[in-house]
């Protein structure tokens, strides 16, 4: 059966055993406006995609054109006292549920008391069909298109998903484990230490390499470690279908930055000192206000639904230091890291970790680039 979470594949399969160290577009040049699809596609073997952490994980650390490998003990030491450290304490639904006879669906949002916006392989269905579910549950489907809209025949809560649903893990994890269930321990891999709010889809990823104790240990240092909160959509992983960014419509990821979190930030900048973004998601959230995506919320933060898309080209206001994965090919995160440095930096970052065999994607290694 085909997985519905089929837009997290790159539309070109580059996983595989034929793998050739090509990397990119061949010809292009980082002056090129606006950014082509194409560019964003590079070969990886298939074995290093990770299909669960290993802690302590590596760390590529790239600045200016030098890479090199550290400890992530080194990099905690690296961050200096009075820098701002900024975390996401979103926490990832269960949402995914499993018919028995192995449909698999995704719930996204309720419209009304017992109207859903869910994602599941739809094509054989005819609207009105109505499919069982876990506990006795029936799904009435209503309207197709992605997402597709249905009526339950109750009202659900989340203690129903508690009890049924799995972490929505992603698809290149399962393949490679050849199970589409996830595993116990995944049930604390896939979620943060700090998690808090509920409301993502997936995981911030690059927080995964960090424990409590980490955070304590900047603390202790002198690191202002603060905290923001976005949720991750599906918008992130969907794919680009369009063959210039420009052209691609993002998705909405809700989003808020306390007051205490932009004051550190605006104190720290104003002393020279550096913003260190944990993630991409960290990223688009403080990015977004200088952007204009948020709006202020009288306190003295931000909050509100942010569209932000990065690439090259875009002129960074906030983060000085990115955090963040190995990203999958034609993805808009790695247009988004491209845009951090440039794309030709990036291309030889990730031709020299393939090379060295760090571990790509969510349960992967970490890449820290710092701001040229």
């Amino acid at each position: 059966m085909t997985l519905f979470w089929v837009w997290w594949f790159p539309k070109t399969g580059r996983a595989g055993s034929e793998y050739r160290p090509r990397f990119f577009f061949e010809g292009f040049s980082v002056n090129n406006s606006p950014m082509k699809l194409s560019e964003l596609t590079f070969d990886y073997p298939e074995k290093l995609i990770a299909t669960q952490p290993v802690r302590p994980s590596r760390v590529l650390w790239v600045q200016g054109h030098e890479f090199s490998e550290i400890s992530l003990k080194e990099l905690i030491q690296r961050i200096p006292a009075g820098d701002v450290f900024v975390i996401n304490n979103t926490k990832v639904l269960k949402r995914r549920i499993f018919t028995e006879q192995g449909l698999e669906i995704l719930f996204l949002g309720a419209k009304s008391s017992r109207e859903w916006e869910v994602l599941f392989p739809s094509k054989k269905y005819v609207l009105g069909s109505v499919i069982s579910l876990p506990l006795g549950l029936k799904m009435k489907l209503l309207q197709k298109g992605r997402p597709q809209r249905v009526e339950l025949s109750q009202e659900v809560g989340e203690g129903y998903f508690e009890k049924v649903a799995e972490l929505p893990l992603p698809p290149y994890i399962q393949k490679m484990r050849s199970d589409r269930h996830t595993v116990a321990a995944d049930e604390s891999w896939y979620q943060t230490a700090w998690a808090k709010y509920a409301g993502s889809f997936a995981a911030p990823t690059a927080s995964l390499h960090f424990s409590e104790e980490d955070i304590q240990t900047l603390k202790n240092r002198g690191v202002n470690v603060v905290e923001l909160t976005l949720h991750v959509g599906l918008g992130t992983f969907l794919p680009v279908t369009a063959d210039d960014l420009d052209d691609h419509d993002m998705h909405e990821e809700y989003t808020e930055i306390p007051e205490h979190t932009w004051e550190q930030i605006q104190s720290v900048k104003s002393k020279g000192g550096h913003v260190w973004g944990l993630g991409t998601t960290v990223t688009r959230a403080l990015e977004s206000v200088t952007a204009g995506g948020l709006t202020p919320d009288g306190r003295g933060g931000y909050s509100g639904m942010t569209k932000l898309l990065i690439q090259p080209g875009f002129q960074y206001q906030v983060i000085d230091r990115l955090m963040t994965n190995f990203h999958q090919p034609e993805s808009t995160l790695l247009a988004l890291v491209a845009g951090f440095r440039d794309l030709e930096t990036v291309k030889k970052a990730y031709a020299f970790a393939i090379e060295k065999e760090f571990r790509l994607f969510s349960y992967g290694d970490l890449s820290v680039w710092i701001k040229p």
